[in-house]
């Protein structure tokens, strides 16, 4: 009998955790960043700070806001470019993420299709449906993904509200959601003056508050309602503070129609402090996720907590890579084209609603 060989086995064992390993860890994307004047673009930053993804270049023709962010964040000349085609033409990256004003994110579209490079943008999609269905004929012609990026998408009580509804049924069929979104006010709570110039422009960013905060309502609602469009749409603007201000409307309330349920989105830029939450009542009880991880059920006359659980992605750069390699399909997912086409039509129904003073068919 020959003897064992002990540093054989070790060896191999090595070679089998590594393989392991190598299948199962997340690639590090590399992505290109159109646009500095959105201050969510902050986000990406960090992500970037802490080694979480690697920044192939940053297209922005502003040299202020490109000075200001290579201070802030340490960065190195070499990531800037003066736009978007000139980054594309000297690195590939895997994605594009942008963060230009909303009416911008058709270009960005148009300049990465050809390439066959996928990008995320910011919520909304876009200001209007003819924009946002340009996007979808390009994503078709030239097979590449075009995602939105919205904070609630990662919040984990979100998530369990889906499964609680959609996968358990735990309480019945769904008749009422209610999203209530905003904050005191961009110019309150001391958005950037880069943000902010487009942020209350009804042409770059479509609107107002109802843009602005209306689409996290839409997005969640059409998700929860498995990617079905509502049969009509109503909605009422308000003008509060007009000197602050004065181009746009900074609250609405918005009412989806569906066969039945009805969906009320409230979005505000008065709200007296930020929230985002989410509530759905069914016909056997009702589900209120009051932030990113606080979920409350009640059955009659019983209020409990709902653990907590770690929802599968919890930021768009996990959600990305995936998408990306093909090991997940976006179908309905919150963060995809066929959910956000839907919610532009809400939006475009609402803002007419509210201009026209009627109900709006879908």
């Amino acid at each position: 009998m020959k003897k064992s060989r002990p540093g054989f086995f070790i060896v191999a064992i090595f070679a089998l955790l590594l393989t392991a390993y190598n299948s199962t860890a997340q690639k590090i994307l590399r992505v290109g960043v159109a646009g500095l004047a959105h201050d969510h673009v902050h986000g990406i930053l960090n992500q970037y700070k802490k080694g979480e993804v690697i920044i192939a270049g940053i297209a922005e023709a502003d040299e202020q806001l490109v000075m200001r962010y290579k201070k802030d964040y340490q960065l190195p000349d070499s990531l800037f470019f003066k736009n978007l085609e000139s980054l594309l033409a000297h690195t590939k990256p895997d994605v594009v993420l942008a963060y230009t004003p909303i009416s911008d994110h058709i270009g960005v579209i148009e300049i990465c299709a050809p390439k066959r490079i996928s990008v995320m943008v910011e919520k909304p999609l876009a200001t209007t449906v003819k924009d946002a269905e340009r996007m979808a004929a390009l994503a078709k012609q030239f097979h590449i993904h075009v995602l939105t990026n919205y904070e609630t998408t990662w919040y984990n009580s979100n998530q369990q509200i889906y499964t609680l509804v959609n996968a358990q049924h735990s309480i019945g069929e769904v008749r009422k959601m209610t999203v209530h979104d905003g904050h005191q006010g961009p110019m309150e709570i001391g958005c950037s003056p880069d943000f902010l110039n487009w942020l209350t422009d009804p042409i770059k960013n479509g609107g107002g508050a109802l843009m602005d905060f209306g689409c996290y309502g839409a997005n969640l609602m059409v998700w929860l309602m498995n990617g079905k469009e509502p049969v009509a749409v109503t909605a009422v603007t308000h003008h509060l503070k007009p000197a602050v201000y004065p181009k746009v409307e900074d609250d609405a309330t918005i009412l989806l129609e569906y066969p039945d349920a009805t969906g009320i989105i409230e979005a505000s830029w008065d709200w007296p402090f930020g929230i985002k939450d989410f509530e759905v009542f069914g016909t056997k009880g009702y589900l209120h996720a009051l932030n990113g991880n606080t979920l409350q059920r009640r059955d009659k006359d019983i209020y409990e907590n709902v653990p907590s659980k770690t929802a599968d992605y919890t930021n768009n750069i996990q959600y990305l890579s995936d998408v990306l390699s093909g090991k997940l399909d976006p179908g309905h997912d919150l963060s995809s084209l066929e959910n956000n086409l839907i919610v532009v039509r809400i939006l475009n129904a609402a803002l007419e609603s509210a201009k026209e003073g009627k109900r709006i068919k879908l």
